[in-house]
Parts: C-alpha cells; sequence; structure tokens
C-alpha cells in the first residue's frame, strides 16, 4: 500500500489520501472546500479538535498534505455542487470561486460506484472494481496512505445475507488495506460476512454513524439526569431535515437504523429505557438544515414532575465536515503508528460507536485525550529512535 519517497519531489510533505464513498454529496462537499478554506487561511478550523492544543505534537498529518477523491454514483461536479452550497448558506458566499481549482482538482479524482441500476456485475466484481480505483489513486497520486471515509446516504439495514452497498465499499478499503470510517448508521463493516476480514486485514477502523447534533447534545443531558439522581421517565424527539439525508430517511427501514443510534445513547448513559420515541420527518424545503427538537419529562424531589425541552437548529454539513477531516487524519496517524483494529477511543465522534465504550461524552472525551496521548508518546518515540508496538488501542494494549 505504501509508496516510496522516490514517487515525491525530494523533501517533500508525504501526501494521504482521503477516499471519500458519497463524493459528490453535500457532506464531502463540504470536506473538500473546508479543508481547501482552512489550509488557503480564508477561514478558521473551527469545529477540528484535531486542530486544538490537544493534539499537539501528536504527529497528525497536516491538513495541507490530504488528497481527496472516492465514489459516488451521481454525476454533479463537485463545483457546481459547491455553489448549490453556497446558495442555500451551507459554504460562505463566494467561497466556491476563490478554491475552484481545489474542487476540480478532487472531482477528477472520483469514480462510478455502484451498484447501478441495471448493473450485472456480482459482489466481488463490485468489491475487485472499487478496490482497484482506491490502488490507482494512491499510486498515480504518489500518496503514503489513504483513508477510506463512508459518507453516502444511509440504507436500510441488509435483510438477507446479501452485502449492501456500503458492506461492498468496505470490503474495498480492506482488500487496498486502507484504514476505513464509517460515518452513516448503514452496515459498513458489521455485516457478519465482514469480521475475518477485518481481524485479518490489519488496519485500523472507527465508527458508526457521526454525532453531530441532536445525538450530541443527549450524550451530555443523559449523564447530568443520571448524576443528579433525576428520574426520567419519558424522552421523546423529532427530527425535521431535508436534502439527500432527509429523502433517504423518509425510507422507515433507514430511518430505523438511524434511531437506533440515537436511542442507545439515551439508554446507556441513563441505564435505563425511558418512553417515548424520535421520529424524522423529510421536509425537502429545509435542504442541508436540520431541526432537532427533545422533550424530557422527569421527577424531581418529593415526585414533582418537570420537564426539559431543547432545539438543536443546524447544518448538517459544516457539522459533520470538521469531524471527518480530523477522523481522516487520526486514522492515518493510527495506520502509521501500527495501530490496527476498532479504535474504541474514538467513540467521541460516533453515535454507535465500535467496541464497549462509555456512551456519555465526557468520558469518551477523556478516552480521546489518552489516545492523543499515546500518539505524541508514539511520535516522541519515532523523533528519537526507540523502538514502539506494533499494535495499540483500548483493545490491543
Amino acid at each position: 500500500m505504501s509508496v516510496s519517497r522516490s514517487s515525491r519531489p525530494e523533501g517533500a510533505e508525504p501526501r494521504v489520501g482521503v477516499w471519500l464513498v458519497g463524493a459528490r454529496g453535500s457532506v464531502a462537499t463540504t470536506v473538500v472546500a473546508g479543508r481547501a478554506a482552512v489550509t488557503a487561511g480564508l477561514h478558521a478550523p473551527t469545529g477540528m479538535v484535531t486542530e486544538t492544543s490537544l493534539f499537539a505534537d501528536s504527529g497528525l498529518p497536516p491538513l495541507s498534505s490530504l488528497v481527496f477523491g472516492g465514489h459516488d454514483t451521481v454525476d454533479c461536479p463537485l463545483p457546481k455542487r459547491a455553489e448549490a452550497l453556497a446558495a442555500g448558506g451551507v459554504l460562505p458566499h463566494g467561497l466556491p470561486t476563490a478554491i475552484t481549482s481545489e474542487l476540480a482538482a478532487a472531482d477528477r479524482e472520483i469514480r462510478p460506484g455502484g451498484p447501478l441500476p441495471g448493473d450485472t456485475r456480482d459482489p466481488d466484481e463490485l468489491i475487485s472494481t472499487f478496490t482497484a480505483d482506491i490502488q490507482d489513486f494512491v499510486g498515480r497520486r504518489g500518496l503514503a496512505r489513504a483513508v477510506v471515509v463512508h459518507v453516502a446516504s444511509t440504507e436500510p439495514a441488509p435483510t438477507g445475507s446479501d452485502l449492501p452497498p456500503s458492506s461492498l465499499y468496505a470490503a474495498a478499503a480492506l482488500r487496498a488495506g486502507c484504514p476505513y470510517v464509517n460515518f452513516t448508521p448503514s452496515t459498513g463493516l458489521h455485516h457478519p460476512s465482514l469480521v475475518s476480514l477485518a481481524g485479518s486485514v490489519g488496519v485500523p477502523y472507527a465508527g458508526r454513524d457521526g454525532k453531530t447534533g441532536q445525538t450530541l447534545l443527549r450524550s451530555v443531558l443523559g449523564p447530568m439526569f443520571a448524576q443528579r439522581a433525576l428520574t426520567v421517565r419519558a424522552w421523546s424527539g423529532t427530527n425535521l431535515l431535508g436534502g439527500g439525508d432527509g429523502a433517504a430517511l423518509a425510507d422507515p427501514a433507514a430511518a430505523a437504523a438511524k434511531n437506533a443510534g440515537k436511542e442507545r445513547a439515551v439508554t446507556d448513559t441513563l441505564g435505563t429505557t425511558p418512553e417515548g420515541q424520535t421520529h424524522i420527518d423529510d421536509v425537502p424545503a429545509l435542504g442541508d438544515w436540520k431541526t432537532a427538537w427533545d422533550h424530557i419529562a422527569f421527577d424531581g424531589f418529593l415526585g414533582t414532575r418537570m420537564t426539559l425541552q431543547t432545539t438543536w437548529q443546524g447544518c448538517d454539513s459544516t457539522l459533520a465536515a470538521p469531524l471527518i477531516l480530523d477522523l481522516a487524519r487520526l486514522l492515518t496517524r493510527a495506520h502509521e503508528a501500527g495501530l490496527t483494529g476498532p479504535l474504541t477511543e474514538l467513540g467521541f465522534y460516533f453515535k454507535d460507536p465500535l467496541g464497549e465504550g462509555p456512551s456519555a461524552l465526557g468520558e469518551q472525551y477523556a478516552a480521546l485525550t489518552a489516545f492523543a496521548e499515546r500518539l505524541r508518546g508514539r511520535a516522541r518515540g519515532r523523533r528519537s529512535g526507540e523502538p514502539v508496538p506494533e499494535h495499540a488501542g483500548e483493545a490491543n494494549l
């Protein structure tokens, strides 16, 4: 998977690939545009935890080293997609024009995804094609390594043994020897037939379903009620959203996959499952903007009944993009450091994190802090020439 330094100009920093599945969607476009804007000094890296002092001297690849490509089943060019996002207020006015060359460069690296309507290729053929696309990207661009990040629209949970599209892409990432991130609630590496492959390839991976809004708030409020010994009787929620994700989640099966992570956060942080459900409504007029409302009924001292209501209004794409840039850098560094398997310490970023880590945001942040220190120690060891273990991560220490 690695390429020799001779394929790069002498003294140039190693370049790192970020292969986005769903590369022409709103989230991916915002990732590419955001990285270009930050590296050009046009905007601050707001929302990027990897740009805080927590990860100073931990050996993360610089943002300027990231090179983008990916798969998608649509053909709208990234510059045009960025213009539409700017018109909708997702990207700053004028930004697409300022970074047209960066958007066009990423668009040239996008390959057809699948399966497409009428596609006659079997799963292994699709996986082989996707793998070859990733390997060609790495070799042709002279990349030191690449990370595959799944940001395509949510798919329904599979009902049979066939691999859904997200799992085809995940299998391709593993075959290509690339770290993998599932930022969606889609199946990805969770398919039973990929367990053996994931365990044998020797790359780090993380997921599932990025925690950007309502669940982020729930992972803070749940521990508050539990720690103050306040009894939560019911916790109900509603999501109103548009865009591609809203359309995808209009499918009840896809919505069920999304809601599972939201409801798990409540159950895990409270230690019990209160009454109430979470509903998702597609409102096309909202575009990439989302309103999430929670109604929490709880009992206080002497059984006094009270309620808390919260409203979260935000733009999913711009909430997600800095997290994806964080994860791409973290997985790259973990791969370079020899870490393998599920990175449970990155549960801070996900609704439905891998492994048995904590669900409360404060505890997840503590785990992330420990992970940052581990990477910092490995970076010091590398600079001093001291040997470091080949494997790390919570489960492998």
